[in-house]
C-alpha cells in the first residue's frame, strides 16, 4: 500500500461512486493502472464493498437508540449464538463487542419509541446470554 492507494482509498470512502475513469484523473493514472489497483484492494480484502448511504427517516425509521449490552454467560456457544442472533435482526444496523463493563454496544433503528420498546421487549430481552440491557436514545446525529 502506497500513497497512491490510500488516495484512492480516500477518495473512495468520500464518494463511493466515483467512475474508475474520475478516480484515475484524481490520483493522476492511466484509467487502466487505476482498474488495476483497484481491483488489487478489492482482492486483498481492503476494500470489503460500496454502500449506499439511506436517509432512514424517509424509510420511516426516525428513532435511534444505543443499546449497552452486559451478558450474563460469555461461553463460546452463547456468544455465538448472541451474535448470530443479533446479525440477523435487521432492526439492529450496527454492533461492537467491546471490554470493560457493558460487552456489546448496539444501534438500533425503528420507527418510533413504541417500536423500540417492542424490539427491547421481544428480541433484545430475549437473545442468548443476555443479564442487562441499557439504552440510550440518539438526540443528534453530527
Amino acid at each position: 500500500m502506497d500513497a497512491v492507494d490510500r488516495k484512492i482509498l480516500a477518495l473512495l470512502r468520500d464518494d463511493g461512486r466515483m467512475s474508475v475513469t474520475d478516480l484515475a484523473g484524481a490520483v493522476r493514472l492511466s484509467v487502466s493502472s487505476c482498474h488495476r489497483r483497484l481491483k488489487e484492494l478489492e482482492r486483498t480484502g481492503v476494500i470489503l464493498g460500496y454502500h449506499a448511504e439511506i436517509d432512514r427517516a424517509a424509510l420511516g425509521l426516525a428513532f435511534e437508540a444505543l443499546v449497552f449490552v452486559t451478558m450474563g454467560r460469555t461461553d463460546q456457544a452463547t456468544v455465538a449464538a448472541f451474535e448470530d442472533a443479533v446479525s440477523r435482526e435487521p432492526a439492529v444496523v450496527s454492533a461492537e463487542r467491546v471490554f470493560g463493563e457493558t460487552d456489546y454496544i448496539l444501534r438500533t433503528l425503528t420507527r418510533d419509541l413504541t417500536g423500540y420498546q417492542e424490539l427491547y421487549d421481544s428480541v433484545l430481552g430475549t437473545l442468548p446470554g443476555v443479564e442487562r440491557l441499557t439504552s440510550t436514545m440518539v438526540m443528534k446525529r453530527l
